[in-house]
This record gives C-alpha cells, structure tokens and sequence, in this order.
C-alpha cells in the first residue's frame, strides 16, 4: 500500500515540485494527499491545486495565540491521516506540541550542513563567516530547532562571485532537490525511521549523515 504524505509550505514550492513530481513517476512510493500552508497568497498552494491535490490554508494571522494556531494546523495534518509529514519551506517554528504529535513521522530540509547555522538566514551566516562550502541537510523534525536526527547532507562550493540569492540559488538546485525526494521515499518505502538519538536507515543506525553517493539511482 502507497504511503500517504502531507506537505507543509510556506513560499514558491519548489520542494513541494520536486516531491509531486517523485510521487508521479513512482521514485516515491507514496500519495501526496495534502498540502498545508500557513500563508494564504503563497504559490505552493496555487501550484497543488493546480495538480488536484488538496491545499488547505491555516493562516497563522487568524490566531491569537501560537497555541491555538498550533492545534488548528495539528488538526489540519491529522485530517489527511498521512504517513509522513514533509517541511517543505514552512517557515514557522513548531511548537513542542505539536511535535510530539507527529512524532517520528515529521521530516524537513534545511539550508546548511547541520548542526552549523541553525534557524535563518543561513547563506547569509555562511557568506559572513567566509566559509567556502555551504550546502542543505535532511533531518527528523525534533523539539529543539533543526535538531533532530539528520539523514542525508549534500555540499556545495561557495564563490567569490556568490551573493546570498547565487548562493541559495546553488545550494536548492544541486542539493535540496535531490536529498529531500531521496529521503522522502526512504521513508515511504519504509526504509527509514527514528530509533533513540539516530536516524536509522535498512535497520542501520547512521553514525553521520549520508551524503550525495548515497543517492539511488532517479535521485
């Protein structure tokens, strides 16, 4: 039985693309039965719609607190009873709660090589710190942010010529698409899962995070 998956957006959808399309050509064993965005304008919402599939918006402006926000978009996941739950660009910090809800089942992609520059604006903390490699990490969703177990990381160079939009520009197109659909169908697949501090992947604790010649071939 295909896996069911949820997507959390924010923004342009480029992951979410990527996913839709590793979910259609069957490199993603999994239906993408949901996208839920906290911004009602944002254009991964457009773009579902436009492919039929189901986008729900739970506008954090609605709410009065972070609490109730938190039950409504808990809810909002719940409702698509997915196996997975992928953050793809969502750009609000998850309350412990619901965390804990979605426990084990929650993924997301993050622009750097974690645990460097946790949080925001990380192309611009790595242009600042003179750093000459750069790059985006897929990890478990845990509490604390961008904490959780990472699977799988890919690197980049950073130019001379690089300003923060070549920069994050290089770091989505050779990295995060790639690394995010590979470690989504992992999990589909039933490959991946969370065992004490560790990702685990085919019944292997990963002591480090795979890298970019773990990817499978379509990846």
């Amino acid at each position: 039985m295909r896996a069911r998956l949820c997507v959390l957006v924010s923004g342009r959808g480029r992951n979410l693309r990527a996913l839709h399309a590793a979910c259609a050509d069957g490199r993603i064993d999994a239906d993408l039965v949901r996208v839920v965005s906290n911004r009602p304008d944002a254009a991964a919402v457009s773009f579902a719609r436009e492919q039929g599939i189901e986008a729900v918006v739970v506008d954090n402006r609605e709410f009065g607190t972070r609490m109730a926000f938190d039950a409504a978009l808990g809810d909002a996941i719940a409702a698509a009873d997915p196996d997975w739950i992928a953050l793809a660009g969502f750009m609000r910090v998850l309350s412990d709660g619901l965390v804990q809800r979605f426990a084990g089942r929650m993924l997301n992609v993050h622009p750097s090589l974690l645990p460097r520059h946790r949080g925001l604006h990380t192309h611009r903390a790595v242009m600042a710190a003179g750093e000459r490699e750069h790059g985006a990490s897929v990890h478990f969703v845990s509490p604390e942010l961008d904490s959780g177990p990472v699977i799988i990381q890919g690197r980049c160079s950073v130019t001379a010529d690089d300003d923060e939009d070549t920069l994050a520009q290089r770091v989505l197109e050779t990295v995060e698409l790639r690394i995010y659909p590979q470690a989504v169908a992992w999990a589909c697949a039933g490959r991946l899962r969370w065992r004490g501090r560790s990702a685990v992947l085919d019944d292997r604790a990963l002591t480090r995070p795979l890298d970019l010649t773990s990817l499978e071939e379509g990846f």
